[in-house]
């Protein structure tokens, strides 16, 4: 009785969803690759035997390799996004579009060259251009986080100009500014998360200089917000 609890237990069939997804399973490894990469760094700084180091600099490099596998062909979904974005004239705001297209296009071309470095990351192929594809690929991924980043701090100004104008006297303000509240916790959300992963291009592109114990950290929050969302989402 007890088994057949646990196994029909809603709990595990939304886990069972979560896991069913490519992203619910990629933000998994990612929390785990980034937790890894500060723990390592961690160890090393106190000092600790390299034996103890090793398994987690391997968990870094080897979930790190998993997670391209899963993401080759991703960079269609973003170039077709971006395309369906720039094509949607109904949009409310221009602004937030460009940058939607800004965003979709720089996943897309990070997604792309990141595949590319595949087969030398995995020991398939060497590639004399390796390096390089993989900078540019930063770089790619930089771009669109900045402009995810820009429409983000766009859309709270924009929240706070409508929470303004709102009569809070009525019923109607009152859902108004419920709603408002909703809408300006998710872009705060994603606004943290967005930050924590500029860290990452941020860091690999000299832009900042930054060790791999805050890297870790900032990739390991923003992986749990990515585990949250998605989980949300399978519900």
């Amino acid at each position: 009785m007890t088994a057949d609890a646990l196994v029909y237990h809603p709990a595990v069939s939304h886990y069972l969803r979560f896991v069913a997804t490519t992203v619910g399973r990629d933000k998994l490894l990612r929390t785990l690759q980034y937790f890894s990469r500060f723990y390592a760094w961690y160890l090393f700084r106190t000092n600790t035997p390299t034996r103890l180091i090793a398994p987690f600099e391997a968990i870094k490099k080897q979930f790190g390799l998993a997670r391209k596998v899963l993401r080759l062909g991703k960079n269609v979904e973003h170039f077709k996004a971006a395309a369906a974005t720039m094509d949607d004239t109904k949009a409310r705001d221009e602004f937030l579009r460009y940058c939607a297209v800004g965003r979709q296009l720089g996943y897309g071309m990070y997604l792309t060259l990141d595949m590319a470095t595949y087969v030398d990351s995995a020991g398939i192929w060497k590639l004399e251009s390796a390096k390089r594809l993989q900078k540019e690929a930063y770089r790619a991924w930089f771009v669109g986080l900045m402009f995810n980043t820009i429409a983000g701090l766009y859309t709270l100004w924009g929240l706070r100009q409508r929470e303004l104008e709102v009569n809070k006297g009525d019923g109607e303000g009152v859902v108004e500014s419920k709603k408002i509240q909703r809408e300006r916790a998710t872009t705060n959300l994603q606004l943290i998360s967005d930050v924590c992963d500029l860290t990452i291009p941020g860091s690999a592109l000299g832009y900042a200089n930054l060790d791999d114990g805050i890297v870790g950290l900032a990739g390991t929050m923003s992986s749990l917000i990515g585990v949250w969302n998605t989980w949300k989402k399978t519900a």
